[in-house]
């Protein structure tokens, strides 16, 4: 859905095409500005490929403003005096997140707990996940789609996404995926609302900005979001049932903590149930503060182990570069940070200089942890299997290993 909520007084590209139902001035589509570049350069709109592609789009848009009609997300309205309604705004433009935005703000917060500041105010309260919205809020309809009958009235929100409260109650899992059933396609079930299995999912995937315990469990219940089925949703349904279970869980960050840089990768070959793909799993330490993670299955499928845990110690690689950067705004100038890897054929091959037949189908952009360790920018070393944390990114676990790895991940209850 290309409908962003945008107040007033919020600032924004000014290139950007935004207007209330109401304007006079909202322009034709000849006039509108396409781009795909991060700095937002503008580029006139293909109008043949926006000919193709609007039909479609449009039919997308108009059922789901139908679904989020038929769960009460919202009520039309007439605004009510002294009141006012956010604008809708359209964007064309392919929307890219700015790499570390989240990782900048725990980075800050480590810091701020290894000087021991005292920080007042670092998020803004999001309805996201309480259901029933309190305050009223009122939004223009979006424009082109306005009700025939009441064009002037404005949408009421009732509730932000609407699926995920409703999904608790029920018994609390002590994991939040299990171990003995794989995700399948599981192609004799039904299939269930795909609208309210795609607000359960994006609700799921704004925790994870805090919550890394969720992460593969979330990961991997997103890739069925084209035609989830009845075991799919029982998956998410767990997820949240787990998060009953843990109100107070999350990040520790101790004051009397080392300010050190380092970093844990790890890799579950093979382990995509659909495609035999593995998964990527990397963790980045300031001392004990967990300040950056991932979890990701991997482009293509490995030819072995080593390869899938090479391919995941180069992406760990590529953060700890971002981080050490992003450091130096700070006064530290981190060199040879260490990552810690389990797997010995994986360290031997970063040390190792000369290619051979086991790198040879290995993509190049994935050497740049060989420049890194060449350039000393980090070393690697061997740790023992039971105590890579990064183990929690990359399957599913039960409940006594689930719970020593998020205890030695830096998650508490607060």
């Amino acid at each position: 859905m290309l409908i962003l909520l945008a107040l007033e007084d919020i600032v924004v590209d000014e290139k950007t095409v935004y207007r209330c139902a109401d304007d006079p001035n909202m322009p034709n589509l000849e006039e509108i500005v396409y781009s795909e570049d991060d700095e937002g350069v503008g580029a006139e709109a293909d109008m043949n490929y926006l000919d193709t592609v609007m039909p479609f789009w449009i039919e997308a848009m108009q059922d789901e403003l139908l679904q989020f009609k038929l769960q009460k997300v919202w009520t039309l309205v007439d605004l009510p005096y002294g009141k006012r309604a956010i604008r809708t705004k359209w964007v064309y433009r392919n929307k890219k997140d700015k790499k570390g935005k989240i990782e900048a703000i725990r980075l800050f917060l480590a810091y701020a707990s290894f000087k021991d500041f005292i920080v007042y105010q670092m998020d803004v309260k999001s309805a996201f996940l309480y259901g029933k919205i309190e305050e009223e809020v009122y939004v223009c309809q979006p424009l082109g789609f306005e009700d025939p009958k009441f064009p002037d009235r404005v949408y009421k929100v009732e509730k932000a996404l609407y699926g995920l409260h409703q999904a608790s109650r029920a018994w609390i899992a002590s994991t939040p995926i299990e171990t003995s059933k794989p995700l399948l396609k599981d192609a004799e079930a039904k299939y269930v609302d795909v609208y309210l299995y795609r607000s359960m999912i994006g609700s799921l995937m704004y925790l994870t900005a805090s919550m890394l315990d969720i992460m593969f469990a979330v990961c991997a219940c997103a890739r069925f979001q084209v035609t989830p089925k009845v075991s799919h949703l029982h998956a998410v349904k767990r997820i949240v049932r787990y998060l009953k279970g843990q109100p107070k869980l999350g990040l520790w960050y101790p004051k009397d903590s080392p300010f050190d840089l380092e970093a844990y990768t790890n890799s579950d070959y093979a382990g995509a149930s659909l495609d035999r793909k593995s998964t990527t799993g990397g963790c980045q330490f300031l001392g004990s503060r967990l300040i950056s993670w991932q979890c990701k299955k991997q482009t293509v499928v490995a030819n072995s182990t080593t390869e899938a845990e090479y391919v995941a110690a180069s992406s760990c690689c590529g953060q700890v570069l971002w981080i050490q950067n992003q450091l130096l705004d700070y006064g530290y100038n981190f060199m040879n940070t260490k990552i810690f890897i389990d797997n010995e054929s994986t360290i031997y091959i970063v040390k190792n200089p000369v290619f051979h037949s086991n790198t040879k189908y290995i993509e190049i952009r994935h050497h740049i942890i060989r420049d890194s360790y060449e350039k000393r920018l980090i070393q690697v070393v061997k740790i023992h299997t039971d105590h890579n944390v990064a183990d929690l990114l990359t399957k599913a676990f039960d409940v006594s290993r689930f719970q020593f790895l998020t205890a030695s991940i830096g998650m508490l209850n607060l």
